[in-house]
């Protein structure tokens, strides 16, 4: 058991004040047209606090022209983002001008999936997968998650530093995606690799050269090519590569149309809940009082969880592109412009969150957030990235008084993928 002080002890990553200190008062000192808020230094470093909080202050529709990137217009406010985000007559997400990221799709990477993609076609292909998130299964697929949730975390050593990325967030998550789309349990680390492939960036360290990377997505769009093979010739299954085969809106995709959809669903299982469990444990280490708090009120899970999705914001932005000439906030965006909406400044507004800086657990209205997206493009497997998140800590509190975190986390190098490549921690025993 814990002694008081451990238990009340906060993690203060070393000189993380210091270099929010220095952020701001560099966010504050540059002119606003200098300002590259997408860069991807500041995630890394964990300083992107400041930069948005004065945009959103004093140029909520900002330009930026000062990058190493084409312009981009940047919406950091709530209610702004919002509106594009559901104004689909307006701003695009077509992958055809460019896709969701920041920064264009590269050249030979330009697959079509249902998230870059505008109506009709978009609801007609995103309609096929649903099923796999209905109530029914999802508490079908809750039995299956709390028993691999408990081996995972009956295996982890104790009074031993580990990487809870590695051993917790990676499995669970890579576990889980192997389910839905009944891949190769074995083989299921595959889809982790592929999903980092497919969003780093040239400096990340995560592939060598570009030569690598096609490489390794041949070999995904291989790999998935023979699945769809077997499953389209096969009685329909429930698991989701059966559940696009044997649909008249999938069932004919065109080889780039099958993986844009199969990068997409890797991409939304993986990333998105396997950052935000290592963001949970971070957070509570940060905010000892609200660790004590659900340790002592185990029910507060059920608002934690969407605290957690908020304080996060596991994908940092999502873009569209202009379809016609339009205006916000006085600003003159024109057809054909890159519109970033910065969920993770949207949700730091305090305008519309009341002390967004603070994480809470205990909110009164903790779903207001824009981790999901808005609109027809609301995140299609929200609920089940909500059950993950629950159960993990439903079974974490049955066992342990405190997972502590006792070295720095290293962030991922992208504007777009807010998250861990290590998070350093140890069980006491």
């Amino acid at each position: 058991m814990l002694d008081a002080v451990a238990k009340n002890r906060s993690y203060a990553e070393p000189g993380k004040s210091e270099r929010i200190q220095a952020a701001r008062e560099y966010a504050y000192s540059m002119p606003l047209a200098d300002m590259h808020p997408g860069a991807p230094q500041l995630f890394r470093s964990d300083t992107w606090q400041p930069y948005f909080e004065r945009l959103r202050n004093e140029a909520p529709i900002h330009f930026c022209t000062k990058a190493p990137i084409e312009p981009y217009w940047s919406v950091t406010r709530y209610n702004d983002i919002m509106h594009v985000d559901t104004n689909h007559g307006v701003f695009s997400s077509d992958v055809s001008l460019g896709g969701i990221s920041i920064r264009d799709v590269p050249p030979g990477y330009d697959w079509p999936s249902f998230i870059a993609m505008d109506q009709p076609r978009h609801s007609e292909q995103r309609k096929t997968v649903q099923p796999m998130f209905t109530p029914r299964h999802l508490d079908e697929l809750a039995i299956l998650i709390r028993e691999r949730a408990g081996k995972v975390l009956d295996n982890l050593p104790r009074n031993e530093t580990f990487n809870f990325v590695e051993r917790v967030s990676i499995e669970l998550t890579t576990q889980m995606l192997a389910t839905l789309f009944d891949f190769p349990f074995d083989e299921r680390r595959k889809l982790t690799r592929w999903s980092d492939v497919s969003t780093a960036l040239p400096k990340s360290g995560v592939v060598e050269s570009e030569e690598q990377r096609r490489q390794e997505m041949n070999e995904c769009a291989a790999y998935f090519t023979k699945l769809w093979n077997e499953r389209v010739n096969s009685e329909p299954r429930n698991d989701l590569i059966s559940m696009m085969c044997h649909n008249d809106a999938t069932r004919y995709m065109d080889a780039d149309n099958l993986m844009g959809n199969i990068i997409l669903l890797i991409v939304g299982g993986n990333d998105t809940t396997r950052n935000t469990m290592t963001g949970s444990v971070l957070a509570l280490n940060e905010n000892p009082e609200e660790y004590k708090k659900l340790r002592e009120n185990p029910e507060l899970i059920d608002t934690m969880v969407p605290e957690v999705i908020r304080w996060q914001t596991p994908l940092a932005h999502m873009r569209r592109t202009a379809l016609v000439d339009t205006e916000m906030h006085g600003q003159k965006i024109k057809k054909g412009d890159r519109v970033v909406m910065w969920y993770v400044s949207g949700n730091r507004d305090e305008t519309v969150i009341e002390n967004p800086d603070q994480f809470i657990i205990d909110r009164a209205r903790p779903r207001i957030h824009l981790s999901f997206g808005f609109g027809i493009h609301r995140c299609v497997g929200m609920r089940l990235a909500e059950l993950q998140l629950k159960i993990v800590w439903q079974e974490i509190l049955k066992r342990f008084e405190k997972i502590e975190v006792v070295g720095e986390p290293k962030r991922v190098y992208s504007s777009f993928v807010k998250g861990y490549e290590t998070l350093p921690v140890r069980i006491p025993g």
